[in-house]
């Protein structure tokens, strides 16, 4: 069974930086070709994509987090990274790593819900002002 397990949610001030580690194992294959992307759920919001990696190693951001948010990959570790600076409360939400589909990696619909093949757990992270 596939498991993205995710450690490093917490509470910060605003302006404050955190980093969430997802830690993928269970899969039957080498995980190098797998596109791996960032999902948060905001209070009362749907959830979204907001950082992807494939498995050249590129990357995609939402506008909202662009030059405050990166995300990165180690293989030999099975661990996928998304280091995070100048946080504001519309940070605020509970992130999920996922396995996004190969045919939505490269799509600019690559941050809506249904581009995800797996869900992994989620983390609480509330920024407050």
């Amino acid at each position: 069974q596939v498991k993205l397990v995710v450690s490093g949610g917490i509470s910060v001030q605003a302006g404050g930086a955190l980093r969430l580690t997802c830690e993928v194992s269970g899969y039957t294959y080498s995980g190098v070709d797998r596109c791996l992307a960032w999902f948060r759920q905001g209070p009362e919001k749907e959830r979204e994509g907001v950082a992807l990696i494939d498995a050249y190693g590129n990357t995609k951001y939402v506008d909202s987090v662009q030059g405050r948010f990166q995300i990165s990959r180690d293989d030999a570790k099975d661990l996928v990274y998304l280091a995070m600076i100048s946080l504001s409360p519309e940070d605020t939400g509970v992130y999920y790593c996922t396995e996004v589909y190969r045919t939505s990696c490269e799509t600019d619909d690559w941050h809506m819900a249904t581009a995800v093949r797996i869900w992994g757990q989620g983390t609480q992270v509330t920024v407050s002002s």
